[in-house]
């Protein structure tokens, strides 16, 4: 695979964690070698010290001309919409998408993206804070602000904070494949993500785990077990707690119901299948405790907005 090249926008009054998420995502991304899956530049439209919003300084080495060769470009979070972007930022964007990179705005990023023409007719999203701000001033952008992401092929936007993450990760899905994704995700401990009916790819992570905690060890039970077929009053039992306090409790950890939890767990889990196996899909669906692939293939179009067969030639890791 070769090295995909990056080029991460910075600027004055930068929020230090919006320009840190695409560096640690992209920076983890390693091959079976241990090798870098990507190449990373971060430009600004005059290198040399910028400030961000937190009282300290950045060096940025290279010039918006550093742009010119890149297959990704992304765009932090946008400090202040009220303040368009620089003219020689939006002409490198549009140079940029022009000759075919792929062009990201994170968080209130898409307003950059915005500025630039980039998402005229098209859908995207951002903070759901800056939604109506975004709506008023560019009424011609397709906004969905109930989702983590919006994936539309060269163009990416992300809502807010910790949803750059899962747009990252999405995209080192997309280019490297889901083990190289699951490896970076377990290296940022990322945690459960948060639901709302996202029509996303996004892998469903791992609980950490403390000794001795009965609920924490009753769900990694139940994922465990997704081939089965599961009751709330099973982890009730092994959790050795009341419906109550269970309840409050999974609905504090997960964000979700019980019921959404486990159909989430068994479409990850019936992902991962279709991205390593060749098994069938009546047989994953199986493995993944649906009651018949009519079911997975409801789920899938429900939540995924495709097929297990779509999915299945988009991620499938190569050589499985």
């Amino acid at each position: 695979m070769s090295v995909i090249r990056v080029g991460i926008v910075v600027f004055n009054d930068i929020i230090p964690f919006h320009l840190s998420v695409p560096c640690a995502v992209f920076e983890k991304a390693l091959d079976s070698r241990n090798q870098p899956l990507y190449h990373i530049k971060v430009c600004a439209t005059e290198p040399g010290m910028l400030r961000t919003n937190a009282g300290f300084s950045i060096m940025a080495e290279h010039s918006l001309s550093a742009l010119d060769d890149r297959d990704l470009v992304i765009v932090p979070s946008w400090p202040n919409p009220e303040v368009p972007p620089q003219e020689a930022l939006i002409q490198a964007l549009q140079r940029a998408h022009l000759r075919g990179a792929r062009i990201v705005g994170l968080c209130m990023g898409a307003f950059v993206l915005a500025a630039c023409g980039l998402l005229d007719g098209r859908p995207a999203t951002t903070h759901w804070r800056w939604i109506p701000a975004f709506a008023r001033r560019y009424p011609s952008v397709i906004l969905d602000n109930d989702v983590l992401y919006v994936d539309d092929g060269d163009i990416v936007t992300s809502a807010g904070t910790a949803a750059s993450i899962d747009c990252c990760l999405h995209l080192v899905r997309q280019q490297c494949g889901a083990q190289v994704a699951n490896s970076v995700a377990r290296q940022l401990v990322v945690p459960p993500h948060r639901q709302g009916g996202q029509a996303q790819f996004i892998e469903q992570p791992v609980y950490n785990s403390r000794s001795g905690d009965r609920f924490t060890e009753a769900l990694n039970w139940a994922s465990g077990n997704l081939h089965h077929p599961l009751t709330l009053e099973m982890l009730l039992d092994k959790a050795c707690m009341s419906r109550r306090t269970f309840t409050r409790r999974f609905q504090q950890t997960t964000g979700t119901t019980f019921t959404r939890w486990l159909l989430n767990q068994r479409l990850a889990l019936a992902q991962r299948f279709l991205e390593t196996t060749d098994h069938g899909i009546e047989q994953v669906a199986r493995a993944s405790g649906f009651s018949s692939d009519v079911s997975l293939r409801r789920h899938f179009h429900q939540q995924l907005s495709t097929t297990p067969a779509k999915y299945r030639r988009e991620f499938r890791i190569q050589g499985k």
